[in-house]
């Protein structure tokens, strides 16, 4: 049954000032009128005090607010910076009134408005909100600026232009980045700081703002973008010969398949690959779409990783250090891949299985690592699973075909439980 009352109009702002005159108009006609406090003194010390009808704040707890807006009679204006259906409240509004109710006015985003500030399209980007993350839930953001290559970031006081750029520059062998600060857009004392990371990070900064990040010899794509976000990969669990590697040294196809299902790599995750190699795993996680950190005390296994990263088109964070030392400065993974069985194995189990948010995969060849390591990764609260995966390929023998048998190797899955809201 459609509800009788007066319409909810959700009214975007270019600056303080209603961006169409649907919605200047929607402004004019209400009788209570919600939004942030900076937007709701911006209106009072435009109109006056009196000119203003009922105003509600916007502050948490949002819950009494918004029920508060749901049973007025009147009509609503409810005022948003930019376009409140991208990252904003109409996503909220939406949960207490009605629908049939709710009329949006809106604005330029404030993403689509930082990118007219650089002169760069955008149609590639990635966008991620760093709202309600903290400073210790940053992962998607970091795992976006390493992947790359142009991105746009929502920041948020806790996670501000300074705290992201000081996070990304730590993090060792990571892509050059250009990145941009677009201070309150459209307002008079507007301000685009363009900068590299430490820079940045070295920066104040005013709310409210967005960060952008592009790779400085790519800020235009080769190809016009044809679907939103763009597909990374067609194809996955490639052939060995997709890489370059040193003597067979390399994660078989077969196996990275298996480890690649139990990652489930894709944007906005970021993937520690421990014990790199060639960067073959590393490649496959940054093709489809995660921000990955390779790691390898190899130092000729950095080369190749990087090397095969230009050969696929994708940007990864690649650097020479021994785990599980190495890992200490780098910023929390959602999933980690070890590859071998090296005699740190149990110490990067352990270290792996306590940060890792979602899951830790590892790999090997003998058995008698198989136990202890399921152990230790139950032994840190996950849920701890293995497979042997064997396997054999058809090659040409004598006019027919015959099974080459490739070297079976043991995959095991610690998990760590989804969390209930």
């Amino acid at each position: 049954m459609t509800d009788p009352r007066p319409a909810v109009h959700v009214v975007g702002l270019t600056g303080d000032r209603p961006a169409t005159p649907e919605g200047a108009a929607a402004l004019q006609a209400a009788t209570l009128v919600a939004g942030g406090v900076a937007p709701l003194a911006a209106l009072r010390e435009r109109l006056g005090a009196d000119a203003l009808p009922e105003t509600l704040a916007l502050v948490a707890p949002l819950a009494p607010v918004l029920a508060r807006i749901a049973a007025h009679d009147g009509p609503v204006a409810v005022l948003a910076s930019g376009d409140p259906g991208w990252f904003g409240i109409v996503r909220t509004l939406a949960r207490s009134v009605d629908a049939d109710r709710i009329v949006v006015h809106p604005a330029p985003s404030s993403v689509a408005r930082a990118w007219s500030r650089v002169a760069l399209p955008w149609d590639d980007a990635r966008v991620v909100s760093a709202h309600a993350r903290g400073t210790g839930g940053i992962a998607a953001v970091l795992g976006a600026l390493v992947a790359g290559p142009k991105v746009a970031v929502l920041t948020a006081p806790d996670c501000d232009p300074a705290f992201l750029a000081c996070a990304y520059a730590r993090i060792p062998g990571a892509p050059a980045r250009t990145f941009a600060v677009c201070e309150r857009l459209d307002a008079p004392d507007q301000r685009v700081t363009i900068g590299s990371p430490e820079e940045i990070a070295a920066g104040t900064f005013a709310d409210p703002n967005v960060l952008l990040a592009w790779s400085p010899g790519r800020p235009v794509a080769a190809q016009r973008t044809a679907i939103q976000p763009a597909r990374s990969a067609t194809s996955w669990a490639l052939p060995e010969e997709a890489f370059a590697h040193r003597d067979g040294m390399i994660t078989k196809r077969e196996v990275r398949a298996a480890a690649l299902a139990h990652l489930g790599p894709g944007p906005g995750d970021l993937v520690w690959d421990v014990g790199c190699g060639s960067g073959s795993v590393a490649v496959e996680c940054a093709r489809l779409g995660a921000g990955v950190i390779a790691l390898d005390d190899d130092p000729g296994a950095i080369p190749l990783t990087r090397e095969n990263a230009a050969r696929h088109g994708v940007e990864l964070a690649a650097v020479e250090g021994r785990a599980p030392a190495a890992l200490e400065g780098l910023p929390d993974p959602d999933v980690v891949f070890v590859g071998g069985g090296g005699a740190d194995l149990d110490a990067i189990v352990d270290v792996a299985a306590a940060r890792a948010r979602r899951a830790v995969v590892v790999t090997l060849a003998t058995l008698e690592r198989i136990g202890p390591v399921l152990d230790r990764l139950a032994a840190a609260g996950l849920e701890a699973e293995g497979a042997l995966v064997q396997s054999a390929r058809l090659r040409p023998f004598v006019g027919q075909h015959r099974l080459q048998p490739v070297n079976p190797t043991a995959v095991l899955v610690g998990r760590r439980a989804a969390a209930t809201d």
